[in-house]
């Protein structure tokens, strides 16, 4: 991480807590109300990428998205229309934007926060290049505090928050397990326990459970022949021979 401290020092970072289902809507305002032009977003997920820039194209702000399921034509396109001015947003994943070199950008924001706080040292760096200043904004819901304490540790420092007006996080929200890639995925990057019978980290792996508490042998288990006696066969009674 060597350029976390050059980098930070040009940047300027600010968290701006809101509710997970008003991040899309807190971005749009930020973006018309302070008339941002060419702003850098970054999303967790393919499926995220794409529905965020459909959203905010109805909007009426210009996005585009760019992900590993984009031929390298489109993403070539995407990015020279961004760098153009043709395209306001570009919405991308963290393996889209590797090697992406865009000079004098402005804006970068962390739409999700990443599981790995490396990553989001590389995503703010994208600004603040050639020693010009950048602005990162972060909209973080309850369901990522965790991630923002673990960026906050390896920074070594707490990263200003600033709630906007109409856009206060509700407290009584709950915090819920983040989903680690495409929606209903694993909770946090954990083993996934599927439902079907036989299948690795499912229960119901060769037994079933029984209505009282217990176990039975699963379907096809009773017609399995009992293995042979390891002891000695009896022996057939011997015919008697005639006189």
């Amino acid at each position: 991480m060597p350029r976390c401290n050059a980098t930070a020092a040009r940047i300027s970072q600010v968290i701006h807590p809101v509710d997970r289902e008003r991040k899309r809507e807190l971005l749009s305002f930020l973006i018309g109300s302070q008339n941002w032009q060419q702003v850098l977003v970054f999303t967790r997920t393919k499926h995220g990428a794409n529905r965020l820039s459909q959203q905010l194209d109805r909007d009426g702000i210009n996005a585009v998205a760019i992900h590993g399921n984009k031929s390298q034509g489109a993403r070539t396109r995407a990015l020279e229309d961004f760098k153009l001015g043709k395209v306001r947003v570009l919405v991308a994943t963290d393996i889209a934007a590797r090697g992406l070199d865009i000079d004098q950008l402005p804006h970068v924001v962390n739409f999700e926060l990443p599981h790995v706080p490396e990553d989001y040292v590389h995503r703010i760096g994208r600004t603040g290049r050639a020693g010009r200043e950048g602005e990162a904004v972060s909209l973080v819901c309850v369901d990522e505090h965790h991630l923002l304490r673990d960026i906050e540790r390896l920074l070594k420092r707490d990263l200003p928050r600033v709630v906007i007006a109409g856009h206060e996080p509700d407290p009584a929200i709950r915090a819920e397990p983040i989903l680690n890639g495409r929606q209903g995925g694993n909770p946090r990057g954990g083993a996934q326990r599927s439902s079907k019978p036989g299948a690795v980290g499912s229960r119901a792996v060769g037994v079933r459970e029984a209505a009282g508490g217990g176990r039975r042998p699963a379907a096809g288990a009773a017609n399995r022949r009992p293995p042979p006696s390891r002891g000695k066969s009896p022996r057939a009674p011997s015919r008697a021979r005639p006189a």
